[in-house]
């Protein structure tokens, strides 16, 4: 059994689906929730759900400290659901292709520092863009940078505000992230 370590800042509804998504898998198994924000809905979403979580700053994630935390977990794989801080270098070349991201865009279009949640919405629109969707990607060293893995997309309409295509994205989110991260992480377990 492979333990996987949830990454995440906000309110928790990818890290509470990727949570009972993986709760029967024979293979792969969330261990713990990583959070930087003692107040984030996700803290009580991991309580309710029995899986154990962390707290920590952003010395702790730059100071070792975290990395100290992913090997008392004997942490195999990371996910970023919703996490908002930069991975450092070290935690990136420990885990090299087992940390994967979603971003609420179709990278490389608006991603980058600062770009995330309703600030890529309320991008989309002021572009007038046609379409957005979701990204899920390998983490390098930059934002939202690393291998795509997985793309999906939505309309954007006239119409569409900034909540509208939130409430697409989520459904995109909902419905394709854990299946992705599975897929993905199964490949390598068999290589």
């Amino acid at each position: 059994m492979k333990n996987i370590i949830i990454f995440a800042s906000g309110s928790g509804t990818n890290a509470e689906n990727l949570i009972d998504y993986f709760k029967d898998s024979p293979q792969l198994r969330i261990a713990a929730v990583f959070c930087n924000r003692p107040d984030a809905f996700v803290l009580q979403r991991a309580a309710r759900l029995g899986v154990p979580a962390e707290v920590f700053t952003k010395d702790d994630l730059w100071g070792g400290r975290v990395t100290s935390l992913l090997e008392k977990y004997d942490a195999w794989a990371l996910i970023l659901a919703g996490f908002l801080m930069m991975v450092p270098p070290a935690i990136v070349q420990a885990y090299p292709g087992r940390i994967i991201n979603i971003h609420p865009a179709l990278l490389p279009k608006y991603g980058g520092k600062g770009m995330h949640g309703m600030h890529v919405h309320e991008a989309v629109v002021a572009a007038g863009e046609a379409e957005t969707g979701i990204t899920i990607h390998l983490v390098d060293e930059q934002y939202d940078h690393g291998r795509t893995l997985f793309q999906a997309r939505c309309e954007v309409l006239p119409c569409d505000t900034a909540l509208d295509i939130a409430a697409k994205i989520h459904l995109l989110e909902q419905e394709h992230f854990p299946e992705v991260v599975d897929g993905y992480l199964s490949t390598l377990l068999k290589n």
